[in-house]
């Protein structure tokens, strides 16, 4: 047998660590910094170059990008060693640490949810620097328990509610809930213009379009709760996409104010799904703001469009608690750029 081999078949015994959504993305290197605080630079190279350290089997390279449920298999020697580190208060996470500690909006022994702030990153990145959510984790761990770790994510100029796990065992319990879509995620927008109809369901298929995804959207076309809801086919994506809004009001035929159900959880999906019917989100500049709408107003009230900030909030989540089995229901309050616009709105009930 081979030296390649029989490295393998060792690897082969260890448990993998399975990417979470969050982590889709990043480089190799930074996750495992992440994970195991023992780890330098020079011994993730000697890993990578002597094959100790693969993902889903196969050797790679530090500067990889990490998939989400891929499976990373790291030696026990690295794993034995790990533990964490307590944190050492910057002074750019104190001043995220403040911020957060002032939008917690749930906290038990197994999640922490928060009602993050429009324009706060949740992940670091090569032009935000230490200003981001997951910097101010440590601050935030139990005394014995590891760093509390994402489950999710929200946009950088997208706020509101922000579920984060605190041990291992409930990242990895949430995440599979996700995945299942046993947690419900609804957001409010505030849109240009607004829909044909007052309930829609947006879906983007795969390239295969599967039969499975067929009867799925007809299921969900045909039920009760969205008959007569206007049903919109995209264009194909990587991976399917499915959302659902409804309108709560609006204002002459300038702006709306949508409920959105993010049935899948993929990158800019509302937005893209929003601006594909011609209801851009205010304040996207990504994906089809209207610069030629500069205000609006409502008798003497007015707001001007120009120099928004995006009007994308995740209002609510929803699920059954793993542990306790209590119907956990988490309400984030708009922010102030979001609910002086909403009290143009005739519904106040926010």
């Amino acid at each position: 047998m081979s030296k390649d081999s029989t490295e393998k078949n060792e690897m082969e015994k260890l448990k993998p660590i399975v990417v979470s959504a969050p982590e889709d993305g990043q480089r190799l290197d930074k996750w495992l910094r992440a994970h195991f605080n023992n780890i330098s630079k020079v011994m993730i190279e000697k890993l990578c170059r002597t094959g100790q350290l693969r993902i889903d089997s196969l050797r790679v390279r530090p500067n990889v990008r990490v998939l989400e449920n891929q499976k990373i298999r790291v030696p026990d020697f690295i794993r034995s060693k790990s533990s964490r580190m307590d944190p050492i208060p910057t002074r750019v996470s104190l001043k995220l640490v403040k911020g957060l500690k002032k939008s917690l909006i749930f906290n038990d022994e197994h999640f922490i949810i928060f009602n993050k702030p429009a324009g706060m990153a949740v992940q670091g990145g090569s032009k935000l620097g230490d200003y981001h959510l997951v910097n101010a984790l440590p601050q935030f761990s139990l005394p014995g328990d590891p760093v509390p770790k994402l489950v999710h994510r929200l946009d950088k100029e997208t706020s509101g509610a922000l579920i984060v796990a605190r041990t291992p065992k409930s990242a990895r319990i949430i995440s599979e809930m996700i995945k299942d879509r046993k947690v419900k995620k609804i957001y409010w927008a505030i849109v240009h213009k607004f829909p044909k109809k007052q309930k829609g369901i947006i879906f983007s298929p795969t390239v295969s379009n599967s039969n499975q995804e067929s009867r799925e959207l007809g299921h969900l076309a045909k039920s009760e709760a969205y008959r007569g809801s206007q049903l919109l086919i995209l264009d194909r994506e990587e991976k399917e996409a499915l959302s659902i809004y409804k309108v709560l009001d609006q204002i002459g035929k300038e702006s709306s104010w949508i409920e959105l159900l993010a049935i899948t959880g993929r990158k800019h999906q509302l937005r893209k799904h929003m601006a594909s019917i011609g209801c851009s989100i205010v304040g996207d500049k990504k994906y089809g703001n209207n610069p030629k709408l500069k205000f609006i107003e409502n008798g003497d009230a007015k707001i001007d469009f120009g120099n928004q900030k995006l009007q994308l909030h995740a209002r609510l989540v929803e699920f059954e608690h793993p542990f306790t089995g209590k119907k956990i229901t988490v309400k984030a309050d708009p922010p102030f750029h979001m609910s002086q616009y909403l009290e143009l709105f005739r519904s106040k009930e926010f």
